[in-house]
């Protein structure tokens, strides 16, 4: 399953960096990515929306799923 995910605050590809590191570490999450332009992180896998927005949040950004 993909899904993408709103994420505020990035502003540069460090920042997307950051927040595919993070999702990498996600249980269940088998690839990720983040376009800082669009605001948007996208997950392919079947981990939890609880936890995807939680580790984007543990790195400093705000996310909705």
């Amino acid at each position: 399953m993909v899904r993408t995910i709103d994420v505020d605050g990035m502003s540069c590809g460090g920042c997307e960096q950051n927040v595919v590191e993070a999702l990498e570490d996600v249980s269940g999450i088998s690839d990720a990515s983040a376009d800082h332009e669009a605001g948007t992180a996208t997950v392919e896998g079947d981990a939890n929306d609880a936890d995807i927005v939680a580790a984007i949040e543990d790195v400093g950004y705000d996310a909705s799923a």
